[in-house]
């Protein structure tokens, strides 16, 4: 089975929030992408909000619920408390675990997993007792997987922004691409199930997903929203679904 698809609907937030204003709407442009055919959507609720709003939460868990059952919320972010309760009050079918700093960008590396072992035995095992899949943010590196596994996670998602970033660069897109098999290989080997995000737009998800058959799922936003811009919601979803092999 193909990669599945879930959009990031933070950008979209993003965007929103330049104004005091309801539009764009975060869940009518959700809504346009499940039905569309994407697979779930996904949210990383930073501390200060100035992306995914902690009030947007309950409105995409009922979208999801109430108009697209068969979809998976998937919730990311650095597990502080505050981030775990969140989690915990709003349900997602998929939690992602991110070494983020509250004042960076964007996610740009994975966890240490021998460095972290134990706090993340106790978050994932926490979330776990919740009924809740947990993916852990991970760089390309294969001797990492064994000690991922340890940690009691169900998947790692592979941060692919070195292989996004080559884009005018062939040569260096086909080494990152080689150590993102590597890593899934690994990965593979130790038990954990492998997504993938990261700068991934229509042009590089194919030989991704042609390299690592066994992705199980893509989360991605900016590149996709970029797209929207151009193509649509409903047209750029359909896009990327076909990258995928839909």
């Amino acid at each position: 089975m193909p990669a599945k698809l879930s959009v990031n609907l933070n950008a979209v937030a993003m965007l929103r929030n330049r104004r005091d204003l309801p539009w764009p709407s975060v869940t009518g442009l959700g809504r346009i992408a499940l039905a569309a055919g994407a697979h779930g959507l996904t949210v990383h609720p930073r501390p200060d909000e100035r992306h995914t709003r902690f009030s947007d939460l309950p409105e995409i868990r009922a979208l999801i619920d109430d108009e697209f059952p068969d979809a998976e919320f998937n919730i990311e972010g650095y597990p502080t408390e505050e981030f775990l309760q969140l989690v915990e009050k709003h349900q997602p079918d998929q939690v992602t675990l991110v070494p983020d700093d509250p004042a960076q960008a964007t996610s740009d590396h994975g966890w240490d997993f021998v460095e972290h072992a134990a706090f993340l035995k106790a978050t994932v095992g926490r979330l776990k007792r919740s009924g809740f899949r947990v993916s852990l943010f991970s760089d390309p590196d294969p001797a990492q997987m064994p000690a991922a596994r340890d940690t009691g996670t169900d998947r790692v998602e592979l941060y692919t922004g070195p292989y996004g970033s080559c884009h005018s660069d062939s040569e260096k897109a086909r080494k990152e691409l080689e150590k993102l098999v590597k890593a899934a290989d690994a990965a593979f080997a130790a038990g954990l199930a492998v997504n993938a995000g990261h700068d991934l737009v229509v042009s590089n998800l194919p030989p991704l997903v042609a390299r690592i058959p066994e992705l199980a799922e893509v989360s991605i936003g900016h590149g996709l929203t970029a797209d929207a811009l151009v193509h649509g919601m409903a047209g750029t979803v359909r896009r990327f679904l076909a990258a995928c092999g839909w």
